[in-house]
């Protein structure tokens, strides 16, 4: 298995790793913002998308992952409660908007509505799967997917 290492330093960078945590799941009660050490931490069960897109026939795959941002000043929740830690979020997307650039703000998108605003001094993220995989029971779909 090829383990996923991904670094993102500006925004261009950011939307590759979006693209690659698209529909990773995750609980409410592993997100963690360590204000100390100015990180924002995101243990994920990513969908391996890059598999699914390069097999003959695809077998859906997750992946045990975490996604971390440094340089982060704040973290403001949206439509996510903190006291469900058990709640499962499912991510869409990860966008970034210039605030003073190299700062801005990160903004991680949830189905259903929930948001993770991140105040940052700069983009700085990393991907990295943690070596746990397994088959999934499906692949995920979304709207366009149907028609």
């Amino acid at each position: 298995m090829d383990l996923l290492k991904l670094l993102a330093l500006d925004e261009e960078d950011l939307k590759i790793v979006s693209a690659h945590v698209q529909d990773a799941v995750m609980k409410v009660g592993d997100l963690d913002f360590i204000a100390a050490s100015r990180q924002f931490v995101v243990p994920m069960y990513r969908f391996a998308w890059e598999k699914d897109a390069t097999a003959s026939t695809p077998q859906p795959e997750r992946r045990n992952s975490v996604l971390h941002f440094d340089r982060v000043l704040a973290a403001k929740l949206a439509g996510i409660s903190r006291g469900k830690s058990d709640e499962v979020l499912s991510l869409l997307a990860i966008t970034y908007a210039a605030t003073d650039t190299p700062a801005g703000t990160v903004d991680l998108v949830f189905a259903g509505g929930g948001t993770i605003r991140l105040e940052v001094e700069c983009i700085e993220a990393r991907l990295v799967d943690l070596g746990g995989a397994w088959e999934a029971s499906s692949r995920p779909a979304h709207e366009t997917d149907r028609d």
